[in-house]
């Protein structure tokens, strides 16, 4: 908690999903300071959500003691196509966004520079430089929470593709007959099979069909406020409905990851979101195991498939390092 009155000088990491909005506030060490979080509340609208970005930002400014005159940059990791460029989200299925002018609209309420980037791009690059501390060159990050996204890095520099889209893995199709729809309008995508949503969706799907599981005794008959914290419990407690949901997201995942092996072949892929953060124990083997399988022979040597640390906070920490990237 910095001092009332300080000359501190800080950087705002702004994780912004289809569920939450998290900003943390970050010393020119990127140590973390403090958080505030909020709902998103996209069914609200684009204005809406910007003001509850704006809220979000200052009450964690002022929640460590500090003001915003102290602030030196805010980085926010976006949901979707982004052009960090603009400043514009493109097209955000899960918000059901097209070219939101984010950078320029926040300047104006937060009277700071704002750099935005795509969600997984900087939790990506919050990986590579804290986590990983450039060890590896070549690094893929797939984040599952809400929806699923990548960050690619090659050669220590995002990669970002053409259109500045590279990296959506999560619309990447695992499973062509599949009849389960996804967000941006395709069938048998991997966020469809094996994002948060998903997993909840599907064990939802479940008890209304009959099946028994433990969640219902903590939560009630329409699974309420669920999360992956519950998912965790019950497989403490042996729950085969849940043991069965979480082992098929985690294959569907590591059929994923030995895509990405066999099409970019990154020393590391490293695995994050709240959906790892919560199950990394009960996922991270049976993916590496699928991933082994499905790579192809000799693509797999010597890659190494890694959970991130602090999973769920890596996207306010990358938000962090872009700000003070872009802030100098």
């Amino acid at each position: 908690m910095a001092e009332a009155g300080s000359k501190q000088e800080v950087y705002i990491g702004v994780d912004m999903g289809g569920t939450k909005v998290l900003a943390g506030v970050f010393d020119t060490q990127l140590r973390l300071i403090g958080t505030e979080k909020v709902s998103t509340k996209s069914e609200r609208g684009v204005d809406a959500v910007l003001e509850r970005i704006n809220r979000v930002v200052r009450d964690a400014v002022d929640e460590c003691d500090l003001t915003m005159k102290q602030v030196k940059g805010v980085g926010i990791g976006a949901p979707g196509a982004v052009d960090p460029g603009s400043g514009k989200v493109l097209f955000a299925p899960n918000l059901k966004w097209t070219d939101v002018p984010l950078k320029k609209d926040l300047e104006k309420r937060l009277e700071v520079p704002v750099f935005i980037e795509n969600d997984c791009n900087v939790c990506a690059l919050g990986v590579f430089e804290r986590q990983l501390k450039g060890k590896f060159k070549h690094v893929v990050g797939i984040f599952i929470g809400t929806g699923i996204g990548a960050g690619i890095i090659l050669d220590g520099k995002l990669f970002s593709g053409f259109n500045r889209t590279a990296g959506e893995i999560g619309h990447m199709v695992i499973d062509a007959g599949s009849e389960l729809k996804c967000g941006c309008g395709n069938k048998g995508c991997f966020e469809a099979l094996a994002s948060r949503t998903a997993i909840f969706k599907r064990l939802k799907d479940e008890v209304k069909r009959g099946e028994k599981t433990v969640l219902t005794e903590m939560l009630g008959d329409d699974l309420a406020n669920m999360r992956s914290g519950d998912l965790r419990k019950a497989t403490r407690k042996n729950d085969k409905l849940v043991n069965k949901v979480i082992e098929d997201a985690a294959y569907y995942t590591g059929i994923a990851v030995a895509n990405i092996i066999n099409v970019l072949n990154p020393e590391a892929v490293v695995l994050g979101g709240g959906v790892i953060d919560a199950l990394e124990g009960e996922m991270m083997s049976i993916i590496t195991e699928v991933a082994k399988d499905y790579a192809m022979q000799g693509t797999f040597k010597g890659v190494e498939i890694i959970a991130a640390i602090d999973a769920d906070n890596v996207g306010i920490v990358g938000a962090a390092v872009l700000a003070r990237r872009e802030s100098k």
